[in-house]
């Protein structure tokens, strides 16, 4: 499989992708990573912190350092000065956290995640500090190596840094990382010198500075990736911008020279990101269906303690007389890869639970939980994998370390606050009813109210047996109805209210007489010979006008009701693009509706008053 890793940065956002690719297929984008600015990642960052709280019944504490929310500190993440990490509880030596932290108290510690929603970051007092081919954690002990590395050539490198560790005094603990395989002694001195040195400062400005402080910031995201994925086996990176190639390369020419020569800058004309077709993958994570190359699909659906992903077969029927536990086992083998893909590419972490489609024979269900396992071994983030069960139910949990790429990109819906569904305007009109019926209780003065409504609401609210009529009645007052097809379909306000006289001039967007330049849109659903032209969702009811849909015409005004108004054209009042600046205006005024509704009638209701009033003066 051939890799290669593609950096694009802008003036507030750094985005890093690694595509893949198998044999001559077209590369994939497998991983996805955004960072902006003011919002980075603090997962490796070291703060001086300093304890909140100490709960016992938790086994944790509260730690300030700095940020919005209190880190957390669990008991099992604590070490005693000289490095002595505390026994786990329930192996006969743990210690109570009120015993080993008291409120007020300063400590150093690491946020090993982010906060996470209402969550605050996660704490540890283990520090580890990476570089290139090594952590280094200065309260720790003895050599380890990736798991990850093959058995040989794990065991290569322990006893090569076992060695060199020792010839060092041997203070702290080594841990071998995953891209060290292939590396010499030099590479491990290097790594060693630069580690050590990164240490001395952060013990320095840990006695330097006041708590609650950050003492040691991590790099940033392209260092990141560059530093803990770049390989050999990679064919290369390439960054797309000057200063940040300079930094990445500066970085290597201290920590890896070998692999200063793989890092290219991009100097194209086309963007990078849609060069390589990353930026199509960063849109795919905002949707739902994932569709899979033989007709079937996913369904990713994320929950607030679950991710759930459901296969399904789609428009694949199989091949030929093949039977259909054959074709269900080649759905599940193909979205068994896909799954994979989509928890590397969209960052999802936590409990996982994958519905396979049902297969009968345990042979296919192994096959499938095979080629999975499989797939993931291209993920470094740390997986669990459960059998799967008789209801074809894959569950998994996968290492929740940052926030993914969907939390990054979007927000909840100010609409729905994140719940996927709203009101029906039926649902709402009903409550509204409602709400107008206490509302003529508690102020019986007025004759009139105007209230701000969705027009499919108000929609709603005039059609027949609605009970708005029944209310009218009953009560004696009169509701007018305003509002644009941008309002949440849940807005319910009262605007105004008073005579039925001075609520109709601001209710009713035209005034008898009116001429008004319009769009005829349709034609009428009832009557052949007219058309239907619309002013913020106010209809208007053009006679004559089925032969002109699409044109805009001059018409007037003619009757004026509550939630339409009928119209006929006017004689030689059509638009052909060069009007007159009044007709423009007037143009205007009909295409926004909603500031005409603002005002006492428009511009023809106004003229009309002033008339009036000249008239009484008189």
């Amino acid at each position: 499989m051939k890799k290669k890793i593609v950096v694009s940065v802008d003036a507030g956002e750094t985005r890093v992708a690694v595509l893949e690719r198998k044999g001559r297929a077209k590369p994939k984008v497998a991983e996805l990573y955004v960072e902006r600015r003011g919002s980075r990642s603090i997962v490796g960052n070291i703060y001086k912190g300093v304890v909140d709280n100490v709960l016992p019944g938790m086994e944790a504490a509260f730690v300030d350092i700095g940020l919005e929310r209190n880190g957390f500190l669990h008991v099992d993440e604590i070490v005693l000065p000289g490095g002595e990490k505390v026994p786990r509880r329930g192996h006969g030596k743990g210690r109570r956290i009120d015993e080993l932290l008291k409120p007020k108290q300063e400590v150093l510690v690491q946020v090993v995640k982010d906060p996470l929603k209402t969550k605050g970051a996660r704490l540890s007092m283990q520090l580890s500090i990476a570089g290139r081919y090594l952590v280094y954690m200065p309260q720790g002990a003895g050599v380890g190596a990736s798991r990850r590395l093959p058995d040989a050539e794990r065991d290569r490198q322990r006893k090569l840094l076992q060695k060199l560790h020792k010839e060092r005094n041997g203070k702290g603990g080594v841990i071998v990382r995953t891209a060290a395989q292939g590396a010499k002694r030099a590479d491990f001195e290097r790594d060693l010198e630069y580690l050590h040195k990164l240490h001395e400062v952060v013990e320095r400005r840990a006695k330097e500075v006041k708590a609650p402080a950050l003492v040691f910031q991590e790099a940033d995201l392209s260092i990141r990736v560059l530093r803990d994925v770049l390989t050999k086996e990679f064919e290369g990176a390439i960054i797309d911008d000057e200063k940040q190639y300079q930094r990445v390369t500066s970085f290597f020419q201290r920590t890896a020279p070998e692999l200063v020569d793989q890092v290219e800058l991009y100097q194209g004309d086309e963007p990078l990101f849609e060069k390589v077709g990353a930026a199509d993958a960063i849109r795919s994570t905002l949707q739902r269906r994932v569709d899979l190359p033989s007709g079937g699909y996913l369904m990713i659906d994320y929950a607030e303690a679950l991710t759930v992903i459901d296969v399904n077969t789609g428009s694949f029927t199989g091949r030929g007389k093949g039977r259909l536990e054959d074709t269900i086992t080649k759905v599940n083998i193909e979205a068994a890869e896909e799954v994979v893909r989509q928890l590397r590419l969209r960052d999802i972490g936590g409990i996982i639970v994958i519905d396979f489609i049902d297969m009968a024979r345990a042979r296919n269900r192994d096959q499938v939980l095979k080629t999975m396992r499989k797939a993931l071994d291209e993920d470094k983030t740390k997986t669990y994998v459960v059998e799967i069960s008789p209801l074809g139910l894959v569950e998994m949990t996968r290492q929740n370390v940052t926030d993914g790429v969907r939390e990054i990109l979007t927000k909840p819906c100010p609409t729905c606050n994140g719940e996927g569904v709203i009101e029906s305007e039926e649902t709402v009109a009903i409550d509204v009813i409602r709400k107008l019926r206490d509302l003529v209780a508690e102020r019986p003065e007025p004759e009139a109210f105007l209230v701000r409504v969705n027009p499919k609401v108000a929609a709603k609210l005039m059609e027949e047996g609605s009970g708005l009529t029944e209310l009218e009645e009953a009560s004696g007052k009169t509701f007018h109805f305003e509002g644009g097809d941008a309002l949440p379909i849940s807005t319910y306000e009262v605007v105004d209210e008073g005579t039925r006289e001075e609520i109709e001039r601001r209710a009713l967007p035209f005034a008898v007489g009116e001429e008004v330049l319009v769009t005829i849109e349709e034609p009428h659903m009832y009557e052949a010979d007219d058309a239907i032209a619309r002013v913020d969702s106010y209809i208007v009811s053009v006679t004559g006008g089925g032969e002109h849909v699409g044109e805009r015409r001059l018409v007037r005004i003619d009757e004026v009701g509550r939630g339409e108004a009928r119209a006929s054209l006017v004689e030689g009042g059509q638009d052909g693009g060069d009007s007159k600046d009044g007709e423009d205006e007037q143009l205007e005024s009909s295409r926004s509706g909603r500031r005409r509704r603002g005002r006492r009638g428009g511009r023809g209701r106004s003229r009309a008053r002033k008339q009036e009033t000249a008239t009484g003066n008189d």
